[in-house]
């Protein structure tokens, strides 16, 4: 009995030393090698996508995945992980790499593309995101802001902007690159105290967010599909248990609540 009071102890002790304002001394300061592993992953992967683009490939992953089109025609949301870089090739941080597909029944591609440029009210389509507004709009290229909460085990919240730059691919076809341009974790939101933490020195669990969108109208509906590609901190040691669920499940979960809440809000507005 003493025994297992111990270990709760030990238990709590450790909780308590990573939340609160013990979990501010587990920050991390993000390395211009980790910056450099990241692009050097982005780039590979969007010239894989421009294959996708320019026909070499199948303009959809789901075309290569006859199960997974079934399941898609069906109403589900498939997610699924393309790489997750944490072997030592980024220095100082993980790579999360993740697709996710669906159709949306008997929607028009204007009719996605209406919700997905909507940047002003995203902030009532999609729970993770408390605040969005569009900063500038030339042409087919989009900045926005967004301040989101990602909620696992521990709450965040990011203060975000992006550019967004959407390219006609043909028939009834769109394809949509959006980059991150700055990521600042919140400190105390909500508060008289809430301030931003300094950029690139923070917690660590977004540091980068790229996401690729394809667009495909067929006669039964629009096929969707997004890819996320997301740069966090490395786990520190002995600290996985909290870190990773966070910065291992999120990305997953985020993805797959951005298809649902965009297929609802098309379908919503018919």
């Amino acid at each position: 009995m003493q025994r297992r009071y111990l270990l709760m102890g030990i238990c709590f002790a450790v909780w308590w030393s990573v939340s609160a304002s013990g979990f501010a001394q587990i920050r991390a300061r993000i390395k211009p090698e980790t910056l450099q592993g990241f692009d050097h992953y982005v780039e590979q992967a969007e010239a894989a996508m421009e294959q996708q683009r320019g026909g070499k490939k199948a303009f959809l992953m789901l075309y290569d995945h006859r199960q997974d089109m079934e399941h898609a025609q069906n109403g589900e949301i498939i997610v699924t992980r393309l790489s997750s870089v944490g072997d030592g090739s980024i220095a100082g941080g993980l790579v999360h790499d993740w697709v996710g597909s669906m159709l949306i029944p008997g929607a028009s591609v204007e009719a996605v593309l209406h919700v997905l440029q909507d940047f002003n009210r995203h902030k009532s389509i999609y729970p993770e995101v408390l605040d969005s507004r569009l900063i500038k709009h030339e042409g087919d290229s989009y900045w926005f802001y967004y301040r989101l909460k990602k909620e696992k085990i521990l709450t965040v919240v990011l203060n975000t902007e992006h550019e967004a730059r959407y390219v006609r691919g043909g028939a009834g076809r769109w394809y949509c690159s959006s980059r991150s341009t700055r990521i600042a974790e919140v400190s105390d939101p909500g508060t008289a105290h809430e301030h931003e933490l300094p950029l690139g020195y923070d917690h660590g669990f977004l540091w980068r967010l790229d996401a690729y969108w394809f667009l495909e109208e067929t006669p039964k509906g629009v096929f969707v599909e997004c890819r996320a590609i997301s740069l966090t901190r490395d786990v520190p040691r002995g600290l996985g248990w909290i870190i990773n669920p966070i910065i291992s499940d999120l990305p997953r979960d985020s993805l797959k609540s951005t298809l649902e809440f965009t297929r609802n809000a098309v379908l919503s507005a018919r």
